[in-house]
């Protein structure tokens, strides 16, 4: 089937107030003036942002499938698969570690927590020991176990990527391996990938109710005013996490031929929808269908995207270390080259420990630290009030990252149309997907 062009795979020709970034932008500005100045009537439009996100993790485990199988059922090489994931896997093992370190170094230079001398006994033990007990049950083998389902259908009823995942590509390989056989199986998830395509954007369609609910709850729940005390804090956060986008990820986006900022602004709509919800997995099927649309290589995308929501953290790690360091230096505690270089590996390996935990920085944090005890874990609670505001600035990081890294594993897999990407990124009017121009036509 040939893709043809439709009016819904290019919205910029839709009038501005219909396009879905302006739409969530009202939505953002209105629920943070709700919450400012109404603040606890703003709480009770929490289940507003709820709801949007268990509607869009609804719709999460048949994207990937679908996209996975489908993907790999029509590769010609098998191998394909394992050179896919291992060049995607030290992809996100090298930017992890660099954003780790990135955190580390911009502590020591901007010392957001010197002066506060905080003693560690005044503080609140009791506001953050539920996150610490959930932290302890983090462990990289349980991690390791966990992404291996009980049942073959049970991923489609749970909210793991990762099982998801795990059955897409071993269910692809089959359908791949029995040949012509499988050929009515690969057409009707051929057939299937259309109205699922379909119900994503029916979705998205609730998606300035959900970041106006959400918005409105973190401004009302905690109010701009708990920002000051800490601005210091998450400001270095914010401008940290924003010159790791611009300065490193632009800078591996330029050797592959691209531009990041035109990325961006590519994924407006999903930035604003990941700002305003807190929670990058509520971009998930948007991202995976856009990075397909701008040329990435069906297969690329369904690896990649999913694959890296759990080990590609860019946001989070910067958070990790840098909120680590505050709490020792708000504290006092002394951090010799040794502590700090285990705190490192340590926030290495929890981090992926934590892949796909809701609020999965707060409590990565919590693990770090619980397992280097000369940073307080009391020292949390300092911290504790503006989580939720640094919380969508991790969610963003992490969102551009993988945006990134299926552009740049595609072009290392010569799986990159360029012409597309090039059309897609100037704003020009691209090709609909095969699913796309099915749901167009009929």
């Amino acid at each position: 089937m040939h893709a043809v062009p439709t009016h819904a795979a290019s919205p910029e020709r839709l009038p501005f107030y219909r396009q879905l970034y302006f739409q969530v932008v009202v939505a953002i500005v209105a629920g943070v003036l709700l919450g400012h100045f109404e603040p606890q009537y703003a709480e009770q439009f929490k289940p507003l942002g709820d709801a949007f996100i268990k509607l869009v993790k609804m719709i999460i485990a048949p994207v990937i499938f679908l996209t996975i199988v489908t993907g790999i059922a029509g590769m010609t090489h098998l191998r394909t698969v394992g050179r896919v994931f291992l060049k995607a896997m030290a992809y996100f093992l090298f930017f992890s570690t660099l954003a780790l370190v990135v955190g580390m170094v911009v502590a020591h230079v901007v010392q957001p927590g010197a002066g506060m001398n905080i003693n560690p006994a005044d503080l609140d033990q009791a506001a953050v020991k539920g996150y610490v007990a959930k932290s302890h049950e983090l462990t990289l083998t349980g991690f390791a176990m966990d992404i291996i389902p009980k049942t073959l259908v049970s991923p489609f009823v749970g909210d793991n990527i990762l099982q998801v995942l795990f059955v897409a590509v071993l269910f692809g390989i089959s359908l791949a391996m029995v040949g012509d056989a499988g050929k009515p199986v690969l057409n009707f998830l051929e057939a299937l990938t259309a109205p699922v395509f379909k119900l994503v954007g029916i979705l998205m369609k609730a998606a300035p109710l959900g970041a106006f609910g959400a918005i409105a709850f973190t401004i009302g729940k905690f109010g701009l005013g708990s920002l000051v005390n800490l601005a210091w804090l998450v400001g270095s956060f914010y401008i940290t996490s924003l010159l790791f986008v611009v300065v490193v990820l632009g800078f591996v986006a330029r050797l592959c031929g691209f531009s990041v900022l035109k990325l961006a602004r590519y994924l407006k709509a999903e930035l604003l929808l990941v700002l305003g919800t807190s929670s990058s997995e509520s971009a998930l099927p948007s991202l995976m269908q856009k990075m397909e649309r701008a040329g990435c290589g069906k297969s690329v995308v369904g690896l990649v995207v999913p694959t890296g929501y759990s080990f590609n953290l860019d946001g989070t790690n910067i958070y990790m270390t840098l909120a680590a360091l505050f709490i020792a230096q708000a504290t006092n505690t002394h951090l010799t080259l040794g502590h700090e270089i285990a705190l490192l590996l340590v926030a290495m390996l929890s981090s992926k420990g934590a892949a796909g935990v809701t609020g999965a920085g707060f409590i990565t944090l919590a693990a770090t630290l619980a397992v280097v005890p000369e940073v307080p874990v009391a020292g949390m609670a300092l911290i504790l009030g503006v989580d939720r505001f640094m919380s969508e600035c991790r969610s963003l990081t992490n969102f551009m990252g993988n945006a990134v890294a299926t552009v740049v594993v595609s072009r290392w897999e010569n799986e990159l149309d360029y012409s597309k990407l090039n059309a897609a990124l100037d704003g020009e009017p691209v090709q609909a997907l095969p699913a796309e121009a099915a749901v167009a036509k009929a």
